[in-house]
């Protein structure tokens, strides 16, 4: 190659192309400087040789200054030299479409969002939610009252079997009229209650719905706060149900009818879908349902009674409807109607739409409805069945009751029709033989309520209402509650000797052989040996119905015959809560629970019929308990519903226990006061009761294969309260032993026909034999009887049936002195208590507890979709 080609030596420094290459190496950015920028080769990296020279190059090609310079744009590295230093970051390579964090600022100042940034923002996310205001707004319809009409179906009923029981609903009770014929007091009268804004607001309520939201988050109810337009919406477009989107679906709906009808089409279609219960949609239906005329020719008061219904049909009705909540009783119905109807009139009075003439008219007296009518095809026990079915989907699902009424759900029921028949036919044969109204007036206001449970099931395969919504009776009486089981209540003080024996026997169970002292007029003593007093503190006595001088009994014998004394000091000696425990584990209710008192024993609670049916047949299934139900499928468009899945089956007591509760309660029918069962022919266990003045009267009896219950009770039909049945079907007094019996036999055999008779379970051994255990016998004043058998045995003494005990507070869980009067009875003959309240069972094994009278805030019962109100 010529010399002259040859590329000449260059000097040490690399000359001027390599002073500038250097000088673009440098950066004020984050990446570490060239080692070899410092002079020093110990710092050089990535050195390549060129030529003999040896010459050094920072970077080994043009390319890599590049790479190095573009990363130096990026994550800084160390400063030049040995020390680090904090520079800006470069200018990105490519320009950011956000400029967060800022490149060109430091410290702080690199953190905070540029106006640009928050103004872009800001106007991105409103221009969205208008965005989405604007196809949400044009997505939705307008709504209409014919169409929500057309939506309504009826719901229907079908037997175990699966065959149809019957097809009711709101379809034909329902009829649109135009705002002229629409009283314009019954305009005024939901405007001044419900929406005082109407004529100026828009249709939504953002406040409203702003507050609905934030109960949601909060884990509460979604209602509340809506305008007339909204809910006019709701009742004709909308399901029920209570979610974010149905509140924001309602709000564009409410927005587009607020701008596409006029206020008198808004309050018209309103007041067309409202539900104003007893299955009636709209004003004219409803202006039909209670008063029997048009709406047209609705009084003021009229109108304000009608407005108060929109508040919730269920609790301002006062014929009340108890059969689907125990607190919504006509008396506490026509007490909240009443308040609210005179509220109504005060507002349309103060809002100048009555004048003073017109509001003095109106508010002088209540407007009082007429009662309840059967509608198609709800007469006989159909009523009672439906009522039943419908209240265990209300219980079990999130289905309002107005939504319910709109129809479209098919409801498959455990009832069996034979049966059902069977029991209704068996009380109306009893009836027509022994009670006879028009020739004795105490044959007046008697009453039956049963009901038939499967053990080891809980299905509800029967049950006897009354005689039927046709004729006026809307009370369910298969849910009791308010009349006292007396004597049934006595199993549950043996279960629970046996089970957890008494404070004398250091938990080892009692046998049903031990003896007690069966005298009448006996002393019962607490588990510290002091007597048990009266609220006046003088020495309570227990009586039983004769004063035949039983002495020391076993209780097995005291349970055939009845007697009060020795279960009475037997629960004593258990403690009650004890008993409670055992009860409300074989599937009594502790809400039904009289208080924990002395007399507790004898059966002063008032559980309804199907949960006394379902507790016996947790002795039928050798101890084991499942709540009873009466729907076993819901399906609503063709899909299935959940929550209706069969109650899990649990062991209440030992298995022993039941076969030996099970043993006795034969007996009963063997030998005792259930003799009267033997008719049915086959191996069967039961127990009478009876109660003071014989207000009550009851038989719970089983088989392997089914339990029932049969009630008999007279009411006065306006105070709601037990009357005495002394005197009733000619006899001095009616025991559980005579027509509940007789009732109870009568269905079981139509029942059985044909079934198997398998017995019951050997019962073994259990138990401590304990004799002479017990308060001792009272001072002999007692005259001896020559009667050998007496007739069963009465609970305590009792001035007055009350379906909501006196509650109190005063005695502690362990003052087994207490004096109060839920300790030691009442003021009636003999000093027997009349029962209390209980809110405070517990599974406590400790025998020795003797009381522990609690808050009850009702006697609700869950029969199988039953909270049944009081009877008094």
């Amino acid at each position: 190659m010529s010399e002259h080609r040859r590329k000449p030596p260059q000097p040490q420094g690399g000359g001027r192309a390599a002073a500038r290459r250097g000088q673009s190496g440098s950066s004020s950015g984050r990446r570490a400087a060239p080692r070899g920028a410092t002079g020093s080769p110990s710092h050089s990296h990535g050195s390549v040789s060129h030529g003999s020279g040896g010459e050094e190059r920072t970077y080994g090609s043009r390319a890599e200054a590049r790479r190095a310079a573009q990363r130096g744009g990026g994550r800084r590295a160390g400063a030049t030299g040995p020390g680090r230093g904090r520079g800006r970051g470069a200018p990105p390579g490519k320009k950011r479409i956000i400029d967060y964090p800022r490149h060109n600022k430091d410290g702080w100042q690199r953190w905070m969002p540029s106006w640009k940034l928050v103004s872009g923002l800001f106007i991105g996310f409103f221009g969205s939610l208008i965005a989405v205001a604007g196809i949400g707004y044009a997505l939705v319809s307008v709504p209409s009252e014919e169409n929500a009409a057309a939506l309504s179906e009826n719901n229907v009923y079908y037997w175990a079997d699966g065959s149809q029981m019957v097809a009711t609903g709101s379809g034909q009770n329902r009829q649109n009229v135009t705002i002229e014929r629409i009283p314009e007091a019954m305009q005024w009268a939901v405007i001044s209650a419900e929406n005082k804004s109407f004529y100026q607001d828009k249709g939504v309520d953002p406040m409203g719905i702003a507050r609905a939201l934030a109960n949601m988050a909060r884990g509460g109810d979604t209602q509340g706060g809506s305008t007339i337009t909204q809910q006019f919406v709701k009742n004709t477009y909308l399901s029920q149900e209570q979610t974010v989107s149905r509140k924001f679906k309602e709000m564009f709906i409410s927005i587009k009818v607020g701008t596409k009808l006029t206020k008198a089409e808004i309050l018209q279609g309103y007041l067309n879908t409202s539900y104003y219960g007893r299955g009636a949609y709209g004003i004219q239906a409803a202006a039909q349902t209670y008063y029997g005329k048009d709406a047209v020719d609705l009084t003021p008061s009229e109108c304000a009674f009608l407005a108060a219904l929109l508040k919730g049909p269920t609790y301002y009705d006062p014929a009340g409807n108890q059969n689907l909540d125990s607190s919504a009783s006509a008396d506490a119905n026509r007490k909240r109607s009443e308040e609210r109807w005179g509220w109504i009139l005060e507002q349309m009075h103060e809002d100048e739409h009555l004048s003073d003439a017109e509001y003095q008219e109106a508010i002088k007296e209540y407007p009082m409805p007429q009662g309840r009518k059967a509608t198609k095809g709800m007469t006989g026990q159909i009523s009672y069945l439906v009522d039943t079915a419908k209240r265990y989907v209300m219980k079990n699902s999130d289905i309002p009751e107005a939504q319910f009424d709109q129809g479209g759900y098919q409801i498959y029921t455990t009832f069996e029709k034979d049966k059902v028949e069977a029991l209704a036919k068996a009380v109306k044969k009893v009836e027509q033989e022994k009670i006879d109204p028009e020739k004795r007036e105490l044959d007046k206001h008697v009453q039956f309520g049963a009901a038939s449970v499967k053990p080891n099931d809980g299905a509800i395969v029967a049950l006897y209402g009354g005689a039927g919504f046709e004729n006026g009776h809307f009370n369910n009486n298969a849910d009791t509650s308010g009349v006292p089981v007396g004597s049934t209540w006595k199993p549950f003080v043996l279960a629970a000797a046996m089970e957890h024996g008494t404070y004398k026997t250091n938990g080892q169970g009692v046998s049903p052989q031990s003896k007690y002292n069966g005298d009448d007029h006996l002393q019962i003593k607490n588990n510290d040996g002091s007597l048990v007093l009266k609220k006046d503190n003088t020495p309570f006595y227990q009586e039983n119905e004769s004063d035949y001088p039983w002495g020391y009994i076993t209780l097995h014998k005291a349970m055939e015959q009845s007697v009060n004394t020795p279960f009475v000091q037997l629960g004593m000696d258990v403690g009650m809560k004890n008993v409670a425990d055992v009860a409300e584990k074989s599937g009594i209710l502790k809400d039904s629970f009289a208080g924990l008192n002395a007399s507790f024993a004898l059966g002063t609670s008032t559980p309804s019929a199907i949960r006394m049916a379902d507790a016996y047949a947790t002795f039928a299934a050798s101890g084991k308990q499942a709540d009873p139900y009466s729907v076993t499928a819901v399906k609503h468009k063709g899909s299935e519903l959940p929550g209706f899945e069969k109650p899990r089956v649990k062991r209440a007591m030992p298995e022993n226990v039941a076969h030996n509760v099970t043993n006795v309660l034969e007996n009963v029918i063997e030998n005792g006061t259930g003799k009267n069962a033997l008719e049915l022919g086959r191996t069967a266990a039961g127990k009478t009761g009876t109660t003071d003045e014989n207000k009550s009267a009851w038989f719970v009896g089983y088989t392997q294969q089914l339990s029932t219950s049969v009630a008999m009770f007279r009411e006065d039909p306006k105070s709601h309260k037990l009357l005495s049945m002394n005197g009733t079907a000619g006899e001095d007094s009616i025991h559980g032993g005579d027509v509940p019996t007789e009732v109870w036999t009568e269905y079981m055999k139509a029942a059985l026909k044909g079934e198997p008779d398998p017995g019951f379970p050997e019962a073994e051994e259990i138990g401590e034999i304990a004799d002479g255990i017990g308060a001792p016998s009272p001072t002999p004043t007692i005259t001896e009887t020559e009667e050998a058998t007496p007739s069963e045995s009465p609970t305590p003494t009792e001035s007055e049936t009350t379906p909501t005990p006196t509650e109190s507070t005063t005695c502690e869980p362990f003052d087994f002195n207490c004096e109060d009067e839920e300790e030691t009875g009442g003021t009636g003959p003999g000093g027997t208590d009349t029962g209390g309240t209980d809110g405070g069972v517990t599974s406590s094994p400790e025998p020795t507890e003797s009381g522990d009278p609690g808050t009850s805030n009702g006697n609700g019962n869950g029969n199988g979709g039953l909270f049944g109100g009081p009877a008094g």
